[in-house]
């Protein structure tokens, strides 16, 4: 079958800039803590990066979540049952997706990115494996309203959002993407969601800033990026990555700080920065039990089973949509 059509649902300018990126950003340059949004880490060089990370001894999610689809996966196929149309937040490479689609037999596989390259070569890989699946990459940013194809519309449908990406987002962003995609996948859905669970402090800091500088030059590339797509001038060698453990806020934030004064045009506008001063890059929330259960439910899916035996700790949670409840 192999990849059927590929839907781009991205709006850019006349310079072919994304214009939710240029927008993100002179807004986030724009705050007296410069913040933008984690997703825009994700270029084709970004996306290429971080998974690189995955690869590192020190970056435990991908192996624990990776070792749970391997134990775990007849108990999820027989929780999940076979015939739905598998659609996968943030795919990315789509390494671990193989696992699932090997257990459930799905009907059809609808990979969802914002980084069209790696989209693009990662649903042509899965096609070759899979030569029977009808796969429909949908390039958008998965954290907005995104169409699903048409050619799904009447299957069931389970959401596969692994990687615990879920963290990237502040509780109520996180409950608000809940609620899209159980209005998007519809009533009879469920949801795989991958969560990462509170652990030592030593182990969540040197998964998010390992000794080989992968994730610092992650990080840096978002620079790289402003300065390529935004015509900036930043100094991007002024900048050094840090990790920290907010645990106050139970997450570890990533930042880009300034290594000395300086000032540097983006798009056109004139921003300064102080030594010290930082731009807040990422977040990645950790959920205990009840609170993942709470997050969950408040985005309108119920758990149905969890699976979170892994070392170093680490939740895949299946869910199903919760019935809209009627108006008061």
């Amino acid at each position: 079958m192999g990849v059927v059509r590929h839907l781009r649902q991205v709006d850019a300018d006349a310079a072919g800039v994304d214009t939710a990126f240029r927008a993100d950003v002179r807004a986030g340059l724009s705050q007296a803590q410069k913040a933008i949004p984690a997703r825009w880490l994700y270029d084709a060089t970004g996306s290429a990066l971080f998974e690189d990370i995955t690869a590192l001894p020190e970056y435990y999610p991908t192996r624990s979540e990776t070792d749970l689809l391997k134990r775990h996966a007849a108990a999820m196929a027989a929780a999940i049952g076979p015939g739905r149309a598998v659609v996968e937040l943030g795919s990315g490479s789509a390494t671990k997706t193989p696992l699932l689609l090997d257990a459930i037999a799905p009907a059809a596989y609808v990979p969802v990115d914002l980084s069209g390259t790696m989209l693009r070569d990662s649903a042509a890989d899965l096609a070759a494996r899979f030569p029977g699946l009808p796969v429909y990459p949908v390039e958008a940013d998965f954290t907005q309203r995104v169409l699903l194809p048409r050619e799904i519309a009447a299957l069931p449908k389970l959401g596969f959002f692994p990687g615990s990406t879920i963290g990237n987002m502040v509780a109520a962003s996180a409950v608000d993407l809940l609620r899209n995609w159980r209005a998007a996948l519809g009533d009879g859905s469920r949801l795989l969601i991958g969560i990462d669970r509170i652990k030592d402090r030593a182990t969540l800091t040197a998964a998010y800033d390992d000794p080989a500088g992968v994730t610092a030059a992650f990080n840096r590339n978002l620079l790289e990026r402003i300065n390529r797509e935004l015509e900036g001038d930043i100094a991007i060698e002024n900048f050094l990555h840090r990790a920290v453990w907010n645990d106050a806020q139970a997450r570890i934030e990533m930042h880009l700080v300034a290594a000395c004064d300086m000032a540097f045009t983006v798009d056109g506008q004139r921003y300064r920065m102080a030594k010290g001063e930082t731009i807040h890059s990422e977040n990645s929330h950790k959920y205990g039990p009840r609170d993942a259960s709470l997050l969950l439910r408040a985005g309108g899916w119920t758990p149905l089973a969890t699976w979170d035996d892994a070392d170093p700790a680490f939740a895949l949670i299946l869910a199903e949509a919760t019935e809209p409840r009627s108006a008061p």
